[in-house]
């Protein structure tokens, strides 16, 4: 092997063409497009305040800059700038002794280019002469290995260690970017130490692509990956927006986010460097966190929770790449009784390292993990983990754990908080104590009567299945008791809220397909496929729904309550589908079933115009006359009357029963009203009412139903009669001049009507008609009666002769 030498030193004052300095020697090999190269990597730039004229002490003290770079060709160069003493008007100069390394070649003894830093090679004079040996056949390492000394050096630098590692990581990158990372610290040596730090913790790779130097005045100019700097050049190194660590500052408060730093930097601080090459022997990433952290846990140092997650997830993917020694040493570490800071992410890394090894390596092996696991999720409350096998406590181990984790789980189901519970944690405590072989039998019907609300309860906010969903259906297909008491404590929730429970068994397929009737539950899982099929037929959906529980309303009626809480919900039947739900079930299931309501709410929700609206309401008030009372009640007897005006003979009085019936009604629903209030006026309308009535209609000077007969005296069908039937004319004009002294709401409606209603019809009459209207009048009434329709007839003819006199005057 042969190296070529360079030397160069700097310029005198007065030296030709104003240069930096000058080569005073070149090795073979070297060609002149490199030296340009070379010269401003090897250049020097003493710190402020140096002395113009230093003595020796000085001198040697000035900081050194050691450099490795790359040139353009592929090779490298390695070499030392170090201050010398000058002659008369440069009492200081610098000069540079460096090899060349040509592409593909190592250094002698294959060893790194930090290991020269301390090189008795280095000399800071040129040959005599400017002639050079021969090409350098070995570039010796310092008086002591480069190692030495670097434990005490990176416990010295504890604080900054793991950011430090992070941007050397970074800067060793193939593809590395964004300047160098300046290292300011007040000797140069220490950076030289950083480097050597690097070399032992970097793949080698990695550390051969580190080019560095440990001094420089410009860090922002440099085209090298690591530059070392005093701390008087750090603030122009930030403004440049360069990485830097002020090491000879207060240390830093922000810990770095990159977890295989912080390993590496744990490793150095227990001064156990020599795991480095152990790690990179495992498989992976060089630079996950994971390896390392197994390698340092399997050696004792200690570690953080992120970086323990780190190692037992590397692990549970790799159980393989880790013999018997160090499975338990692993095992042992991460289930240090002393840990007191785990992460819910470090025990579900865990719980997959136990899911890993367990079967592969004896239950004596993995017992710590499984009852640190179980011991977790009792008193962690951690819902997500993993949990062991049954026969991971079987023996004395798992009698030890039972024995201490058994009460406090059976004190905790046991008490009233199952309300406010969350399912997780209920069905975590309940495969736990099936894991530990407690006997919770007396606790399981309460246990499951709390669960069941909370189930519906909780999923009703999710938009999608429950995160405890895969927990629970574990749970049920582990222990057929839970499963069995869960499932009838649903099916007998699902009549409260059947809503509820269909859209649970949308988001969690419950395993109900067994033996067990589960009537309810069955409705529910069926009615999302019949809504699909049959859309809004909800009829023929009833009927499906109701085929699917398997039993009768007559035999079960609380059948009935779940399908119509399915089918209907929120919503009212309509009155053709409450007519149907009525015949469908004797009044005995509706009464039991409580579904007589729905019936009640389908008839007084009705629009006024709905026929069958009155029919169904006869029918409830003589199905359920216990059961309805107070305003629907009276609210339903309202529209029965509404049957009985229209159809059939009501009972005498029945003007005051409609208001009576309105009052006990309040609030009544719109259409009722409007439905009744139209029956009544109608019929007293007719041209057979009862007087009576009208009488005790006009009286009652009810202003709202006053205001229904004007509305309806005024509709065209009235107007039509009056034109058409003289006895009708007659007869309304009898009854709305008998009461002149009734309240001011007759009236006034009643010389409203007279005025704009009969006597447009009157007018339209001929005179024959007319006559006929005024001798009905006299026999039905008194011959006053008589007198009085023919004066107000006359009143009406003479006004209508004056206005055409008072026209033809104007018009003259």
């Amino acid at each position: 092997m042969s190296l070529a030498q360079v030397h160069y030193i700097s310029a005198a004052p007065g030296d030709a063409e104003k240069t930096a300095g000058r080569f005073t020697a070149v090795g073979p090999g070297v060609s002149q497009a490199l030296l340009a190269e070379i010269e401003p990597l090897v250049g020097y730039a003493l710190p402020d305040g140096a002395s113009h004229r230093p003595a020796d002490a000085e001198l040697r003290s000035l900081p050194q800059a050691f450099t490795y770079a790359a040139l353009s060709d592929g090779s490298r160069l390695v070499g030392r700038t170090a201050p010398a003493r000058g002659e008369g008007p440069a009492p200081v100069r610098f000069h540079a002794h460096a090899v060349h390394i040509p592409s593909g070649v190592p250094l002698p003894g294959d060893r790194l280019p930090v290991e020269a830093w301390r090189s008795p090679h280095w000399v800071s004079v040129t040959p005599v002469g400017g002639m050079l040996p021969d090409p350098l056949g070995a570039l010796p390492p310092g008086p002591a290995p480069v190692r030495e000394g670097l434990d005490d050096f990176a416990v010295s630098r504890g604080p900054w260690l793991a950011a430090v590692l992070a941007d050397l990581r970074r800067a060793s990158e193939e593809a590395a970017a964004g300047g160098p990372v300046v290292l300011v610290e007040r000797q140069n040596a220490d950076v030289a130490r950083w480097l050597g730090l690097a070399a032992v913790t970097l793949p080698r790779e990695s550390v051969e692509r580190l080019t560095f130097t440990t001094y420089t005045r410009r860090p922002g100019s440099s085209a090298l990956r690591v530059v070392g700097a005093l701390p008087e050049d750090a603030a122009a190194a930030r403004e440049a927006g360069l990485r830097v660590h002020v090491c000879a500052d207060r240390p830093p408060v922000d810990g770095t986010p990159d977890m295989w730093a912080r390993t590496a930097a744990r490793v150095w601080r227990s001064r156990a460097p020599e795991l480095f090459q152990e790690a990179r022997e495992l498989p992976g990433d060089p630079f996950a966190a994971g390896p390392l952290a197994v390698i340092a846990l399997c050696n004792g140092v200690a570690l953080g929770p992120e970086e323990r997650a780190a190692a037992a997830g590397w692990a549970a993917e790799r159980p393989y790449a880790l013999d018997a020694e160090r499975i338990g040493r692993l095992v042992e570490a991460l289930a240090s009784p002393g840990i007191d800071d785990r992460t819910g992410s470090e025990f579900d890394a865990v719980g997959r390292l136990f899911g890993a090894l367990d079967g592969r390596c004896p239950a004596s092996v993995t017992a710590p993990l499984a009852a640190m696991l179980v011991t977790e999720a009792v008193r962690g409350g951690n819902g997500s983990l993993e949990l062991p096998r049954r026969d991971a406590f079987v023996g004395p181990d798992g009698e030890a754990i039972a024995g201490v984790l058994g009460p406090e789980i059976l004190t905790e189901l046991e008490s009233g908080a199952g309300g406010t519970r969350p399912v997780a944690r209920t069905v975590q405590l309940l495969r736990v104590a099936r894991l530990l072989g407690v006997n919770g039998t007396e606790l399981l019907p309460g246990v499951v009567e709390r669960l069941a609300p909370a189930l519906l309860a909780e999923a009703s906010g999710e938009p999608g299945p429950p995160a405890f969903a895969p927990a629970l259906l574990e749970l049920l297909d582990e222990q057929f008791d839970v499963r069995t008491a869960l499932l009838g404590a649903l099916d007998r929730t699902a009549p409260e809220d059947p809503g509820a429970v269909a859209r649970f068994l949308e988001l969690v397929a419950l395993p109900f397909t067994g033996t067990q009737a589960l009537p309810h539950l069955r409705m529910c899982a069926e009615v999302p496929g019949a809504m699909t099929t049959l859309g809004r037929d909800r009829t023929a959906v009833w009927h499906r729904v109701l085929r699917a529980a398997g039993l009768s309303p007559f035999a079960e009626p609380l059948v009935l309550r779940t399908a119509v809480g399915l089918v209907w919900e929120d919503r009212a039947p309509t009155v053709e589908e409450a007519r149907m739900l009525l015949e469908a079930a004797t009044s005995d299931a509706h009464r039991a079933a409580g579904t007589w309501a729905r019936l009640v709410d389908a008839a007084l929700g009705a629009p006024a115009d709905t026929e069958d609206a009155t029919a169904l309401a006869h029918d409830l008030l003589q199905a359920f006359p216990q059961e309805i009372g107070g305003r629907e009640r009276a609210a339903l007897q309202l529209l029965d009357l509404c049957r009985d005006l229209r159809t059939g003979a009501p009972e005498p009085g029945w003007a005051e029963q409609v208001r009576t019936l309105r009052d006990r009604a309040e609030p009544l629903e719109p259409a009722v009203q409007e439905r009744a209030f139209t029956a009544l006026v109608e019929r007293l309308l007719a041209p057979d009412r009862p007087g009576a009535e009208l009488y005790d209609f006009v009286w009652s000077d009810d202003s709202e139903l006053i205001a229904a007969y004007d509305r309806a005296a005024r509709s065209e069908p009235t107007r039509a009669r009056l034109r058409t039937h003289p006895a009708y004319a007659a007869d309304c004009f009898t009854h709305w001049t008998a009461h002149p002294h009734a309240g001011a709401a007759w009236t006034t409606t009643a010389a409203a009507l007279l005025d704009e209603v009969l006597r447009p019809a009157v007018r339209a009459m001929t005179a024959e008609t007319v006559a006929e209207v005024e001798e009905t009048v006299g026999r039905t009434g008194s011959s006053g009666r008589a007198v009085a329709f023919r004066d107000w007839n006359r009143s009406s003819t003479l006004g209508r002769l004056g206005r055409r006199i008072a026209g033809r005057v104007r018009r003259g």
